[in-house]
């Protein structure tokens, strides 16, 4: 089942505390970035992120999910209502994130 366009729209709106979000709509489906770092994405109309050892710390019960089957487990985000909340994740997790691949010229 692929995400809706309405909800990457409210999350979107829920994460408009903070600057630099955006996405990139995949398979059906869609990949966050936030400063340029992969933070997560919307799979099936839920939103994950990865499993940092900072965002395990700061959810409170943190629940593990499959994006897609053959992925790796992420962390569900089900405090999604919560802006403050939602912000405080980004910012705890964007140090421990991995930098962006660079592509090689041809």
């Amino acid at each position: 089942m692929a995400s809706s366009k309405a909800y990457l729209q409210f999350v979107l709106e829920q994460l408009s505390e903070l600057s630099d979000i955006s996405y990139r709509a995949m398979m059906g489906e869609f990949i966050l970035y936030y400063r340029g770092k992969i933070v997560g994405g919307i799979y099936d109309d839920r939103l994950l992120v990865k499993p940092v050892k900072s965002a395990i710390a700061y959810m409170a019960n943190p629940s593990y999910e499959f994006p897609y089957d053959g992925a790796k487990e992420m962390l569900l985000v089900d405090d999604i209502d919560n802006k403050e909340y939602l912000a405080g994740l980004f910012n705890a997790m964007y140090d421990e994130l991995p930098a962006p691949k660079v592509k090689k010229k041809k």
